[in-house]
Formats: structure tokens, sequence, C-alpha cells
């Protein structure tokens, strides 16, 4: 595991850390998406939103369930590269899972050690190509128009190792107005490899087209779930997305002691997306309009140094490392109307640049300073510093020129620790604590709540003291269990004060605490038969007052919980997966009800659903052929699979589609020398 910088087995590290290979995340799917690959890892809420122009909704322990799109409160990684922005902003919708080889996910205090917004840590790793170049194709339909079909070229051709991968998807939604279309492609690139020298080089491209079709308020989603609200018609709210990036990562090994890794990246992501915001709402004198047209430069630098003792008995490992992320963005706004025309791009009312630098400089040491102790401590100094020019000047909207401009900085340091006891070759218990922080986002401090022009400077970061104890076994016969109970405390948590036509605004709210526990347990028989629960509890609740706000829903009130956080969530698969022939496998998911605002004045019900999947795999010399079919939703139930947390029309819900049906065909073939 690499999630904690320090390369350790996953048993023997102080934290709750998982690691999903492609038996769990792709068993019974040609491309699977995050939602259903991390659906099943304990402590992570993944949502379907049924709505590509907003992403899927990602949260571990509570963090990130208040993101109104993309990812928010967490970091996240594609072959070490990071998909998370230096203002914490994240996004996944370029990563390739269809080749990925295993996702890690950190939860728990230890996350700390990633800086900020690290509520949790989600790796993704594509597989490395191996043996003579394999040469597949696959092709899938489902339900709604869904349609896939990807191209991907794997082996070892000269030395190099390739991963090269082609994807194509889309569908018409479930729901009206929201069809959809992805193309993305993905590289990987191992070479250079010698006794004591690796280079990676990853690349990857995405191109989305997608209609929103909003949220449904209470009425329509019991009687229409299918719809959506009039407005997505008039002004037909969409997004378009054009990214590429690349990496580098360099690992060296100086001696038996001693390893240096160096990793640069960057890349560009254009955004254009339009929002169904109301006429009069964008022709107010500080309105930002209601299209949006963002593009982003971004790169980093990450170098770490690792000494290893290994050759006395108390064996110990230091990591020390600096890092560097840098943003650009040029953001304008232009009003969603000319005339009488809605939904085109009108008049500009917004053109700005802001910028965002994150430079971190971290230490992590592991010491088994005893026979059957061992502790890790960890130290990390973090720097966010955020900028913005404004170019679209108004009198009479900030200070007597119109000038928005503004700049802050935020430092911090976070300590973290973590200790382990061996009582047996196959028991561990441990303990782990931590300090963590989430500055705003340049997303997040772009709209005030009072919806006057500029920067919300006000908003402070969020932060937060977190504890853990686990314990975690290899029982043999009764396979791998692991629990972990946990608390954390967040004063001024970054909440949604407002969520209108896609448009969101935040404010700080006084304080929270997230407390819960998580049991995992697996096990694996021989002939490929295996099974997984995952089930956890959490508790998140406003724990303090909150300031006034200058429009409603925001009030908060100590003890109510926090929005878009089930209690509950209950996981259990059971799979069959011989090396050959027939295939099958079932699952079951059961999550709690969730609030939809900090007033907790409405919520979406609990919900149970049954997906189950069969397959055929067969190998024949150089070819291999597989087939599968699956039925999501078997017992047709209907809920809201998300829920748009604060969305000041009372349009919060996101409906599950019912019993829905996917099939797809992979043919591959191992090409000679």
């Amino acid at each position: 595991m690499t999630s904690t910088y320090i390369e350790t087995a996953p048993f023997e590290v102080p934290a709750s850390i998982e690691a999903l290979g492609p038996a769990q995340f792709a068993a019974g799917r040609m491309r699977p998406g995050a939602a259903q690959a991390l659906g099943g890892a304990a402590g992570v809420l993944a949502r379907d939103r049924q709505n590509q122009a907003q992403d899927v909704q990602l949260s571990i322990r509570g963090f990130g369930a208040r993101s109104a799109f993309g990812i928010r409160g967490l970091r996240v990684y594609v072959d070490g590269i990071p998909a998370t922005m230096p203002d914490g902003q994240g996004q996944v919708s370029h990563a390739d899972l269809s080749s990925a080889d295993r996702i890690e996910v950190l939860r728990g205090p230890f996350s700390a050690l990633h800086g900020n917004s690290s509520g949790g840590v989600i790796q993704i790793f594509t597989a490395q190509g191996e043996g003579p170049p394999r040469l597949s194709f696959d092709l899938s339909a489902g339900s709604y128009g869904a349609l896939g079909a990807g191209l991907r070229l794997a082996g070892e051709t000269a030395g190099v190792r390739h991963m090269l991968g082609l994807g194509r998807d889309q569908g018409d939604g479930y729901r009206a107005h929201s069809d959809w279309s992805r193309s993305q492609s993905n590289a990987r690139l191992d070479f250079g490899e010698d006794a004591g020298s690796r280079w990676t080089l990853v690349a990857n491209g995405l191109r989305l087209q997608a209609r929103d079709p909003l949220g449904l308020p209470r009425e329509r989603f019991e009687s229409e779930p299918r719809s959506a609200v009039p407005a997505a018609f008039s002004f037909d709210p969409r997004k378009s997305v054009a990214q590429e990036q690349a990496g580098l990562v360099h690992e060296r090994r100086l001696d038996d002691r001693q390893t240096f890794r160096v990793m640069a990246y960057g890349g560009w992501r254009h955004t254009q997306q339009y929002l169904a915001l109301p006429v009069a709402a964008q022709r107010a004198p500080t309105s930002a309009g209601g299209m949006i047209d963002l593009v982003r430069d971004y790169g980093g630098l990450d170098a770490r140094w690792s000494w290893r003792a290994i050759d006395g008995p108390r064996p110990l490992t230091v990591v020390a490392g600096l890092g560097y992320d840098g943003l650009a963005e040029r953001r304008r706004g232009h009003e969603n109307f000319a005339g009488e025309a809605l939904g085109v791009r009108g008049a500009l009312r917004r053109d700005e640049t802001n910028r965002v630098t994150a430079f971190d400089r971290y230490l992590q040491m592991s010491w088994s300073f005893a026979a059957r102790w061992s502790l890790d401590l960890g130290l990390r100094r973090s720097t966010v510093r955020m900028g913005s020019d404004d170019r679209y000047l108004v009198p009479g909207s900030g200070g007597d020129s119109g000038d928005d401009s503004g700049a802050l900085r935020h430092d911090t340091t976070l300590p973290s620790a973590g200790l382990v006891y061996r009582v047996s070759d196959g028991l561990r218990l441990y303990a782990a604590a931590a300090r963590g922080y989430e500055v705003p986002t340049v997303n997040e401090i772009s709209y005030r709540p009072d919806g006057a022009a500029g920067l919300n400077l006000e908003l402070r970061p969020a932060r937060s003291a977190s504890v853990e104890l686990g314990i975690k076994a290899r029982a043999g016969g009764l396979g791998r269990i692991e629990a972990a109970v946990f608390r954390t405390r967040t004063r001024d948590e970054i909440v949604t004060a407002a969520n209108v036509g896609g448009r969101a605004s935040f404010r700080n709210a006084g304080a929270t605490e997230r407390s819960g526990y998580e049991l995992g347990w697996s096990r694996e028989w021989p002939g490929g038969l295996s099974a997984r629960v995952a089930l956890g509890r959490l508790d998140a609740r406003f724990a303090g007052g909150s300031p006034a706000c200058a429009a409603p829903p925001c009030a908060s009130q100590s003890g109510a919980t926090l929005p878009g956080v089930p209690r509950d969530t209950i996981f259990a698969a059971l799979a069959w997966m011989p090396p050959q022939g027939w295939q099958a496998g079932v699952e079951a998911r059961r999550i709690g009800r969730a609030q939809v605002d900090d007033r907790n004045s409405d919520h979406a019900r609990a919900y149970a659903a049954l997906d189950a999947w069969a397959g055929y795999l067969v190998r024949t010399g150089p070819w291999e052929l597989r087939g599968f079919a699956r039925v999501d939703n078997a017992l047709d139930r209907r809920y809201a699979g998300s829920v748009i947390v604060n969305e000041a029309n009372g349009r919060f819900f996101e409906p599950a589609p019912g019993r829905n049906w996917s099939a797809g065909l992979s043919v591959s073939r191992a090409l000679q020398r």
C-alpha cells in the first residue's frame, strides 16, 4: 500500500485502509464508473446521480457530502498524479476504471498526511502491461440508450510496459434532459527499469457533453421520477468538458537504505456550463450571469526521500518530502440568454483570473520500537495561497471602483500519530489521532451568500481533530475481519448556504461532530467463491451555533444532522468466479435516510437494492472471450439515488432508475512479438 507514503502491508498500518481489485469493482461490468467501483468500500458513500453534468457524489465518513459537483473534501490520485486541485476541488471523470488494477481507500486520521481536503484518500492505479502484447475490444449496452465501447493494447514491447486505452460511452439518461456522451483516452508506460530505477509516464484525456435534468421537488419526485422541471427545458442547463493531463514519475534506489522519488505533472481543463438561473436574477447589477466559461491550467511537483534501517532488531523508516501544486484559471460569466432566447451565451457579466498555489513540507516515521509494538508519526506543514484579479469592473459592486480582486493565505501544521500492537500473527490492534484542515475551494469562494459580486473572502478553513481505534484479524478459515470506531470534531465546517440552479454559495457553521463505527469482513474459498460484507454507522451532527446568513435555507441548529449523510450503510456481495466457464454474483445494499438541508426540513428515505449478474469466460490459445448480463435494482425499488444539499428551490431529489439491465461482450487476443 502506498496511501501513507511508506509502502507497508495494510495489515500493519494504524489506519482503516482497503485495497479493491477488479474482482471487487469490475465483476459483472464492462466499463465500471466510480459509483459502482467504490460502492462496496466500508465508510465510502458513492452515489450515482444519474446526471453526468454534475459527476458522481463521493464522501468518506461524511467528508465530501456537501459537494454540489465534482469531489470535495477528499484527496484523489490517479497513478500517483493528483486529481485534486491545490484548492481541494477534485474530479474523477477522467479516470479509466476499465483498465485499473486496484483502488486504494484510506479513511480516518491518517488521511491528514495528504494535507488540505483530506477527509479521505482515494488512489486509482492503472494496470501495468506485462507479457506479450494483447489487444482487447469490448462492447456493452444497457437500459436508457446506454452504449459503451473500449479498445486496449497492453503488454511489454522492447522493454517498455504499456497500457493504452480508448473508450466511448453515451446514453439517453434515465430522466428527461439527461443525455450524455463521454470519450476517454488513457496511457501508462513503465520503462527504464533496472535494479535501482524506474520511470512511469501517464497521460489521459476526456471529452464530455451532458445535459443537466436538475433536481426534483418532493411531489414531482414521487409522481414523475423520470421527469425534469420546466427550467431544464427553457434554459437548457448543460456542461461540456475537455481535459488533457500528463505526469512523469521517477523512482531510484540510492543504496540499500535510501530511495528517492520525484513526480511532475501538468494539464488543462476547459469547462463550459449553462445554469438554470432566472433572467431577472441574471440582470441584477452584481450578478455573474448564468453561463460559466472556465479554463484551468494546473501542474505540480512532489519529491520525497526515504530511508530504511531494516537490518537491526528495531526496523525504522523515515520519509521526508516537498510538494508544490499550482492552478491558474480564467473564469468568465455570461448571461444565459440573449434577447428573448434562453439557454444561449449572452452578455459578459464576469471576467477574472484566479491563482492558487499549495506548498507542503512533510515528514513521516515508522518505527518498530518493541517486539510487538510499532509507532507511526507524521507532520505536514501546508501553505495555500489564493488570489483573484478582477477584469470586469462594475462601479458599486466591490468598493468605489467595482474591483472585486482579493487575496488570502492559509497556513497550518498537521500532526498525526498511530500505534500498532501485534497480539499474534493474525491479530492487530491500533490507535490513531491527527489534525486536519480544509480550505475553501475557488468555487466555494466564488459566490457570496448575500448575492453580491466578488469573492467570499470571509469563508474560513474548516479545522478538525480525529481519533480512531481499530482491530484487524486474519482468522484463517473465518476470513479477514476489520473493525474501527472513530470520532471527528470540526470547527468552522464549510456548509452550503444556498444552491440555486446549479450555483452554490457557502458559509462556515459553528462546529460539527462525526462519530461511528465500521465493520468489514471478506473470505475466499477454493473454486473462485468469495464473499464480503461492509457495514457502518455514522452519526454526523452540528454541534455548535451557526452565524446568521443572508437568505434561507441556512440556519443550522445544534444537534441537527448534517445533510447528505445517511446514518447507516450496509453492503454485501457473493461472487463465484472460477478461472473459466460460468461466473455469477449478487450484490445487496441498504442506505439509510439522508437529510436534504441544514434545517432537516425533509429527507430522502432509506432504501435497499439488489443487483445480480452472470457471465461466461473462455480462454483458448491466444484468444479470450468474456460475456456478461446483469440487472440492477432487480426488485424495482423507487428511491432517491442522491440529494442536492440545500437546493434553494426545494428541488432536492435526484431519482435512481428502477429495474434496469446491461450486457456486454469483450474479445482479446495475444499478439505475436
